[in-house]
Order: structure tokens, then C-alpha cells, then sequence
């Protein structure tokens, strides 16, 4: 498949069904008098409040000088603006990346929080079944090839904790963990079984550069090494070990995400998969965007000289039932999974989640 055809084939068509109660950290009041701090004044809801917030930070004893209003003085993405010159007044969003990765400087020191999209997808269908990897097991256990069923449930579990920072947010030190799981549910002939899945432990150190280009905000830089295996014996054990950077920009509700990485050559005897590369790539492109409580993401990844790649496009509706939302899944290429990194098929998936890529 080439890569202006896997490209094609990821415009999927789909509507969702659930939604989740985004929870937005509580603004905090200032119970003291003397002299308040940044996060202090950046806490306080109250405009009028906290214009003489930034008198006190500031030294100013009186109101604001006339012509400046109270209500000019805002937070443009998650940083106060100058309250006396009016800076950056004009409101803007609040930062999807300084939400998702704690970099408001009064967010918690230590935090568990949600990573990649914690969903359960209720039907998955593929057109294209891949039996081939399980045939030597059937032999060996001289029985016929059993078929798998084109539908099943899949499942994502997925978090991270930020062990160490600085005081002021800009850096910090991650562990995360993400688990997906491809269930045989509706297949009574086989006894329901899991078909796949696949674990990913990772560390990664995080830095806010910020700096703006083009109307764009750099916000994000991530350093760290990921695993990822099926956790199985040969001949379907799959694994590869990586060092990957991610790069975030954003622009209002609009970010992008860029992640090159670098596989970590393993012993050409023990290699379960020495050409994983050539279908999954050096790297991918996430982009989302964020309309009226809706979600949208694209993800493309592919080995250019190869001509092979994957892309994956998602809804994530507003909420609808507590803390859920409805999701949808359209994925083309290869790799949907790592027992078919070499195994190309579309797949659309219907189901709930509870957050999504830039989600808290």
C-alpha cells in the first residue's frame, strides 16, 4: 500500500454515542493579607480581586490608573498577563498541553493522571482478519486452523504520575503506562479468548519551553524510553524498545503533537520482529482539535522508503452519561496492533472513554 492510498483510506466516516464530565481544578482564594506570590494572585477568580492581587505583588497601594479597567487583568493560557499595561488582556483558552501535563505553576507536585485515551471500544470490526500468526500453535497442537471472529471488544487502559518537578512546573520527571487489550468476546467457538495484548511502560523527563512562532506556542518537549511487548513466548512474541521525543504546539483548541523516535537494535537471535520498523516507522503526527466539547484527532505514521504506514482518526463526543463520553475509531494501515505490525486492515471501533490525548 502506498502512501498517498493509506492516506485516502483514513478518512473515515462515524458517529459517536457517549460523552465525560471534564473535571477543571478548583480556583483557590487568597486567605491572606501580606504580600501574595504569582500563583496566589493567578488563583483568585474574582477579577476585581485579583487586580489588587497584583498591586500587592507589585507594590502599588492604589487601584489601577485610570483608562484600565479590573476586568482587564486575565490568565492567557494557564500565566497571568500584566494587569497594568494590559499585555495579552484579550481572554484566550486556557493551554490543553499545561492541562495535561501539569504545567500551571500552582498545579499539584506529584500527580496520577490520564494519559493516552482510557476507552472501551464495545464492537471492533476489521475487514481483513489476520489468522497467520497462530497457525504454528494450531499445528503444534494438531488441531485446524480456528477463525477469528472480524468483531470483537477492545479495551485501552492508560496513566501517568509525575514523580519530581521544579518549583515552578517547567520541568518534571514522568512514569506512564499504557495497556491495550483485543477481546475474542463474541466468539463462543474459541471459548472468548483475549487475542492480544499489548503492554508499554515508559520514563520520560518533560520541559515547557515556551516560545511562540506564527501565532503557534511550543509548550511541550518529552525525552524519555518506552517498552512495548505482547508479553508472549515465541513463535508470537512481539516487542521493541524505543527512545522517543514528542514535541507539542498549539494554537487555541488546536495542538499538534510530533514524535520521531529511535529503535533500540536488539540481538539479531533474540529480535522477534527485526523489520517492525520498515511498517511502523520512525515516527508519527498527531493533530487535535477541540469544537464545542467534541474531539478530533489524526494520527499518520509510515516508512516513507517503504511506502507502508497507518493512520488513525477519532471522535470523542461531549459527555452524556457522568464521566463518559462516546468514541469513535477508524484506523487504516498496519500495526493496529503488535501481533499485526506487518499486517495491514481497517478497523473501526464504537464504544466510551473517559478522556482523551489532552485530557487531565
Amino acid at each position: 500500500m502506498n502512501i498517498s492510498g493509506f492516506l485516502q483510506r483514513s478518512v473515515v466516516l462515524f458517529a459517536g454515542t457517549a460523552g465525560l464530565l471534564a473535571i477543571a481544578p478548583p480556583s483557590h482564594v487568597l486567605a491572606q493579607a501580606g504580600t501574595p506570590d504569582m500563583a496566589e494572585c493567578l488563583g483568585i477568580a474574582e477579577n476585581r480581586e485579583r487586580l489588587a492581587c497584583y498591586d500587592r505583588l507589585s507594590g502599588r497601594t492604589a487601584g489601577a490608573p485610570p483608562g484600565i479597567d479590573a476586568s482587564s487583568a486575565t490568565v492567557h493560557s494557564g500565566r497571568a498577563t500584566d494587569p497594568v499595561t494590559g499585555a495579552g488582556a484579550a481572554t484566550a483558552p486556557p493551554s490543553l498541553i499545561d492541562a495535561a501535563w501539569g504545567f500551571n505553576p500552582d498545579s499539584e507536585r506529584y500527580i496520577l493522571a490520564l494519559y493516552r485515551p482510557n476507552n472501551i471500544q464495545f464492537v471492533s470490526y476489521t475487514d481483513r482478519v489476520n489468522d497467520h500468526p497462530f497457525s504454528p500453535l494450531y499445528s503444534a497442537a494438531g488441531i485446524e486452523d480456528e477463525n477469528l471472529d472480524s468483531i470483537e471488544a477492545y479495551f485501552q487502559i492508560s496513566f501517568k504520575s509525575r514523580l519530581w518537578t521544579t518549583d515552578d512546573r517547567q520541568y518534571g520527571l514522568w512514569v506512564a503506562y499504557t495497556q491495550q487489550s483485543y477481546w475474542q468476546s463474541y466468539n463462543e467457538d474459541l471459548s472468548r479468548p483475549f487475542r492480544e495484548t499489548n503492554y508499554m511502560p515508559e520514563i520520560l523527563m518533560s520541559y515547557r519551553p515556551d516560545i511562540s512562532f506564527g501565532g503557534f506556542h511550543w509548550r511541550l518537549f518529552n525525552l524519555g524510553f518506552a517498552h512495548q511487548s505482547n508479553g508472549r513466548a515465541d513463535p508470537i512474541s512481539r516487542s521493541w524498545d524505543r527512545i522517543i521525543a514528542e514535541f507539542g504546539i498549539e494554537n487555541g483548541n488546536f495542538a499538534l503533537l510530533v514524535r520521531p523516535w529511535y529503535r533500540v537494535e536488539e540481538n539479531e537471535e533474540q529480535d522477534d520482529n527485526p523489520d517492525i520498523t520498515d511498517y511502523m516507522g520512525h515516527g508519527d503526527i498527531t493533530a487535535i482539535y477541540k469544537w464545542n466539547q467534541h474531539s478530533f484527532s489524526l494520527m499518520v505514521r509510515g516508512n516513507i522508503d517503504k511506502e507502508k504506514g497507518a493512520a488513525q482518526l477519532s471522535w470523542t463526543t461531549p459527555r452524556l452519561l457522568g464521566p463518559l463520553r462516546g468514541y469513535i475509531q477508524g484506523f487504516t494501515g498496519y500495526g493496529e496492533s503488535m501481533i499485526d505490525y506487518n499486517w495491514s486492515q481497517n478497523v473501526i471501533g464504537v464504544g466510551v472513554t473517559v478522556n482523551d490525548l489532552l485530557d487531565r
